[in-house]
């Protein structure tokens, strides 16, 4: 992928997580509800986005340095692998989370980095990553051009990090103060959605549609 394409799949996976109540609006609704405040569903938003981008991080992170070390053919299968083994876990799997809803911003957040990255949040942006140039291998050699390419891959990383965060913590927000002054929980009784499931519906064909793109 080129062009816009890469930012604009990152930007529309952000939305997707945001959506997903187990990615945090439902926590900042509960807890906003518990202790009767609109600042509460707000505050809570940002350390749900900061653990998000950690666990976001994590994995550019490893793509960067991992397309350093191994050719890409085997990087691609590695992550479809990857991929499907995520999504099988996640449809067999079932978890139950458990906790006090007393919380500080640092509880938030590493509930939020735990759980991105038990639902294999990074792990479904790897195709994306993949497709950038976003490896410490682009820094050539001689001193100046690899301070020049190490500090464009860690832009290019930043800036993935950036925009999936973003589009993550405006339909965050965004779902997450509709439901706390025009819809209620009460919805929930009357219908769902399971994302939980879609979730694992996707990385299983972003897996599946991953290898079929691999060159042998």
């Amino acid at each position: 992928m080129s062009g816009p394409w890469p930012w604009a799949a990152l930007a529309a996976l952000g939305a997707f997580h945001g959506a997903n109540p187990a990615m945090g609006w439902l926590f900042a609704v509960a807890l906003g509800l518990q202790r009767r405040s609109r600042a509460t569903v707000l505050w809570a938003l940002l350390p749900i986005a900061l653990g998000h981008a950690l666990s976001i991080g994590v994995v550019v992170l490893a793509v960067a340095v991992l397309s350093a070390l191994l050719e890409q053919r085997t990087l691609q299968i590695a992550a479809a692998l990857l991929l499907v083994a995520m999504g099988l876990y996640r449809w067999i799997a079932r978890h139950r989370v458990r906790g006090g809803m007393q919380v500080t911003f640092a509880d938030l957040a590493l509930w939020s980095f735990l759980m991105a990255t038990a639902h294999g949040a990074g792990i479904m942006l790897l195709p994306v990553l993949l497709g950038m140039p976003m490896s410490f291998a682009h820094a050539a050699s001689g001193h100046g051009m690899a301070i020049a390419g190490v500090g464009s891959t860690a832009r290019t990383a930043l800036a993935a990090v950036a925009v999936h965060t973003a589009a993550m913590l405006a339909v965050t927000g965004a779902v997450a103060l509709l439901v706390y002054d025009w819809i209620g929980l009460a919805f929930l009784r009357r219908g769902w959605i399971n994302l939980d499931l879609l979730w694992a519906w996707a990385l299983i064909g972003a897996g599946v549609i991953l290898m079929a793109s691999t060159r042998w």
